[in-house]
């Protein structure tokens, strides 16, 4: 069987792999061979996409990435016809898989990027629904439970606490009605978890739900997902439809008498209303904001009843569990952390995408391993884990595991799990600032702590980036820190100082530098900087000069470049990235 597949991801259509596909659909006549072409996920290498799978019985599997429109006449000759493949092309071959795919352990995105997210006999043809119903043989709902129970799993949405525990709650309390929440709403920076798993494999998402609801006696499912993700939107409503149309939701749930469908409802991107509370708010019509628990959702939640919340991954996990059996889930990861974990691997490093990793594999093995290290070829400094309210760890400490108790130790969270790579280049109090600025931004307000607290925080870094930094303010950061921490309702409030406090243990020479000598080690800091040009090495190109739209550049009879005036640069570093002999300097 000869086919071509198309990754069709977020990531992929911005690439252009929809005239990719066009393309295809376009030159396959022409080959007069019956290729049948397919639609598919992101398969993780986002740094690569487009990407297209050809399929032959003469080659097998090849995985293609950065295909353009004008290769796929070629590439389909060289493939199909006189069977040698374009190397330059190659990401993968069938049993021969690169470094960022075999260092991986894929269990929730075992199926990404290999089925079509919008056909039900495609998912099912991959084992998709087969732990469904190996669940309703072998199994009695509280029977479920025990085994989710017993498989250590634990919620992948940021907090870790034992799935088993919540949906245990959740099935002992007396309201005959009961709801399951999809928690859909991610939006940290650089986090893309949840959207790359729903485009690339939904049925998962919703057959992990029908399992959960089924344990937890729910007959009402609902996810709520963001409205910025309009292709996750389409696709979970594809496959809530072929479900429901198939029989895997409904009034009979494969022929068993319980009933339980899914609706799917967007949210508006307010990031608070990732916090359970706030998103049940927001879901009854009101302002989306967090209340003080108990009652827990799991016992008063949705319109009253009780309301058992997951994330997707955790989701997709129980399906895997339900199919493969909780003695396989239990052998990978830690003691304390059992299974894998998805991370969206961003920032300053060559190979860019969704990784799964077992828990308790290092930070080392997913920054340099994985991901092949740092894009520009300067020293790696620090990874940024656990989204806006995580924290930044230190190259040094990339032996550290991967998982919730060792990564708490060295002041971060595990978070849903984005991961941006940091090299020497980044300012560690910018950064510091960028992600402060972001929690502040999106606090709901109803806390002094958090509303008013971040907001301090916020000015004394911006103050330190701009270069008026004052003797005291590390002192005041780290007394202001803990108050917000301590005092704010919901965990975006209590995260939120976390870029902070661990950017100050880590890299506290960085912050002394901006305050006491008024320099920004990275160049970063605009206020903090100076462009200047080396006239022995300048070799009067005139490329600073053209990049210059200030027009701050001065030269001596238009061949030799002797300064940047101060006064009308804008610090914009069109000049620094534009010279090829290293004349500009950053000081």
């Amino acid at each position: 069987m000869r086919s071509a597949a198309v990754g069709l991801g977020s990531c992929g259509l911005a690439a252009g792999a929809d005239a990719v596909r066009a393309a295809l659909e376009a030159a396959l006549p022409g080959l007069e061979l019956q290729v049948d072409l397919r639609t598919a996920g992101c398969v993780g290498l986002c740094s690569r996409e487009p990407t297209v799978e050809l399929t032959s019985p003469e080659l097998g599997s090849i995985l293609y990435g950065d295909v353009t429109p004008e290769q796929i006449p070629r590439l389909l000759q060289e493939h199909f016809v006189r069977g040698t493949p374009p190397v330059n092309l190659v990401i993968r071959r069938e049993q021969e898989a690169p470094t960022f795919l075999a260092a991986q352990l894929r269990l929730v995105l075992r199926r990404c990027g290999r089925v079509d997210p919008t056909s039900l006999a495609d998912y099912e043809a991959h084992r998709g629904y087969g732990g469904l119903r190996q669940a309703f043989e072998r199994h009695t709902p509280q029977g479920f439970l025990d085994e989710i129970t017993r498989s250590g799993l634990r919620g992948r949405g940021g907090g870790g606490f034992p799935t088993g525990r919540k949906w245990a709650t959740a099935r002992a309390q007396a309201d005959p009605h009961k709801v399951l929440i999809c928690n859909a709403d991610e939006g940290d920076p650089g986090a893309f978890m949840d959207r790359n798993i729903i485009e690339g494999d939904p049925f998962a998402v919703i057959e992990g739900m029908t399992l959960a609801a089924w344990a937890i006696g729910a007959s009402e499912g609902i996810v709520y997902v963001r409205d910025e993700y309009p292709l996750a939107v389409r696709r979970l409503n594809e496959a809530v439809a072929q479900a429901r149309a198939a029989g895997y939701l409904g009034d009979d749930v494969i022929g068993s008498g319980w009933a339980f469908d899914v609706a799917i409802r967007r949210g508006a991107g307010a990031f608070v209303c990732g916090e359970e509370t706030a998103l049940i708010a927001s879901l009854e019509g009101r302002r989306g904001l967090p209340v003080r628990r108990p009652p827990y959702p799991v016992v008063r939640g949705l319109d009253g009843h009780p309301t058992c919340i997951n994330n997707v991954e955790t989701l997709a996990n129980v399906a895997w569990i339900a199919d493969h059996g909780v003695d396989a889930f239990v052998a990978f990861g830690t003691a304390g952390s059992r299974g894998t974990k998805v991370f969206s691997l961003a920032g300053d490093v060559r190979n860019t995408g969704m990784v799964e990793v077992p828990m308790g594999a290092t930070l080392r093995q997913l920054v340099e391993d994985i991901g092949g290290g740092s894009a520009s070829g300067r020293p790696i400094k620090a990874v940024q884990i656990g989204g806006p309210a995580g924290g930044c760890i230190p190259a040094a400490l990339f032996d550290v595991p991967v998982d919730y108790e060792s990564l708490g130790e060295a002041g971060a969270l595990m978070g849903s799990g984005g991961l941006i790579v940091l090299d020497a280049g980044a300012c560690m109090v910018d950064i510091a600032r960028y992600f402060l600025a972001f929690t502040q931004a999106e606090s709901c307000g109803k806390c002094t702590f958090c509303r008013v607290g971040t907001k301090r925080m916020l000015e004394i870094l911006e103050r330190i980036c701009g270069g008026r930094g004052r003797p005291g303010d590390l002192d005041l950061l780290e007394r202001l820190a803990p108050q917000v921490t301590a005092h704010s309702l919901c965990g975006l409030g209590r995260a939120a100082p976390n870029p902070v406090l661990t950017t100050l243990r880590w890299f506290r020479d960085e912050y002394e530098a901006h305050i006491e000598r008024r320099c920004c080690p990275a160049g970063r800091c605009k206020e903090l900087i100076t462009f200047n040009i080396d006239p022995l090495r300048c070799e009067g190109c005139t490329m600073c000069a053209d990049q210059c739209v200030a027009e701050a550049i001065r030269n001596e009879g238009g061949v030799i470049h002797l300064e940047i005036m101060d006064d009308p640069c804008t610090k914009c570093g069109g000049c620094f990235s534009v010279c090829k002999f290293g004349a500009v300097a950053v000081r």
